[in-house]
């Protein structure tokens, strides 16, 4: 049985949350938590296989943090969710620099919008392994990407982790799947749930960029191809702005 963590201060919205992870998947064991203390002791004592939390818990402002920096210190690689009513403009790149694996706004998602984030982060969640097992089950060569198809979150780039939300990672997956080839605009709409057009998809390949320069400067292997979409590239130098 898979077990998740409800973490929020709000009762309402945490049985709400919890009513949707059993419409989406009713097998599931949902611990639900409602500050730090009991939060961060749960953390410690259970192996969850996922974990939602608010971020702003009573009159914590930050709490959220501290709970996601007590699972990294776990060691077990267990994917947080972020449903907060803190700014996504503001928390989406504090929350990914965390490691958190996705971040939904409060008012800024409905039901559908949840099960479908929920269910892929659970999809990547059923085998994984310690973060100092990736490379080793994957057989990463250093200099390549690595997307793993039973870790779906955790694309490798040289050896290190990508750190991208979900439909950053849609929008990876379908471009590396076609290296070499043109992925239309119309091909990435396919891919993302909401914002179906080209400047939303140009924003998400501007972020996929800043995310591999983080950890490689010279990382040129997506080409813009004027008009018509995007290309991974098959080899370093060819990227057009």
């Amino acid at each position: 049985m898979f077990k998740v963590a409800v973490i929020e201060d709000d009762k309402p919205t945490s049985n709400q949350l919890k009513e949707w992870i059993l419409a989406a998947s009713p097998d599931i064991r949902v611990d639900q938590w409602f500050n730090r203390d009991e939060a961060e002791a749960a953390i410690v004592r259970e192996d969850y296989d996922v974990v939602t939390l608010d971020i702003e818990l009573g009159r914590e402002r930050h709490a959220g943090v501290a709970i996601i920096n007590a699972i990294n210190k776990t060691g077990r690689g267990t994917p947080v969710l972020v449903v907060s009513a803190m700014p996504a403009a503001i928390y989406r790149s504090i929350m990914k620099a965390l490691d958190a694996w996705d971040y939904l706004q409060k008012t800024a998602f409905d039901e559908a919008d949840f099960i479908e984030t929920f269910l892929e982060i659970l999809r990547a969640a059923r085998d994984r392994v310690p973060n100092h097992d990736v490379k080793a089950a994957q057989g990463t060569r250093d200099d390549e990407l690595s997307l793993d198809p039973i870790h779906q979150s955790t694309p490798l780039w040289r050896g290190q982790r990508v750190n991208l939300p979900l439909t950053a990672q849609r929008i990876l997956a379908a471009l590396y799947q076609r290296r070499g080839d043109v992925v239309s605009y119309d091909e990435l709409f396919d891919v993302v749930k909401s914002g179906r057009n080209r400047d939303n998809i140009r924003k998400h390949i501007s972020a996929i960029r800043e995310a591999f320069r983080e950890l490689d400067e010279h990382f040129d292997r997506i080409e813009n191809v004027p008009m018509k979409g995007f290309r991974w590239s098959t080899g370093p130098g060819a990227e057009k702005r």
